[in-house]
């Protein structure tokens, strides 16, 4: 009889783990850009890329009256997740100057993440909405 108490127990508190776990929100996953973020040559090559391809031609390091969106605020009109950055920069923006630039970088997409982690890091602190 003790037996079967504490196999029922045991079998409660599985249960019990496995709804919880079942019910809780998904970790949030790690992007490329976060674990590129971490390297410090990592961000120096995202910049490299960014000053030599995009502020070159259209964004800048700083606000200014470019035509093209400054990338170190908090308004982001195509998306600020790092998936949706990602898909921007690789995609372009139909009916606008941004181009999509696929794979195109010398590392392919690791340097489009090298990029973003560029811009995450550089980000102005934005208050919650």
């Amino acid at each position: 009889m003790v037996a079967a108490a504490r196999v029922g127990r045991l079998v409660a508190v599985a249960v019990i783990g496995a709804l919880t776990a079942a019910c809780s929100p998904p970790a949030a996953q790690e992007s490329p850009a976060d674990r590129f973020a971490k390297d410090p040559a990592a961000v120096k090559r995202g910049k490299g890329i960014f000053v030599g391809t995009c502020a070159a031609y259209c964004h800048s390091l700083k606000k200014d009256n470019r035509d093209a969106p400054y990338l170190f605020d908090c308004e982001w009109l195509h998306g600020g997740s790092d998936a949706e950055i990602h898909n921007t920069i690789v995609n372009g923006v139909p009916g606008t100057r941004m181009v999509g630039f696929g794979n195109s970088f010398p590392q392919g997409d690791d340097d489009v993440w090298r990029v973003i982690a560029f811009l995450k890091t550089n980000r102005e602190a934005c208050s919650a909405p």
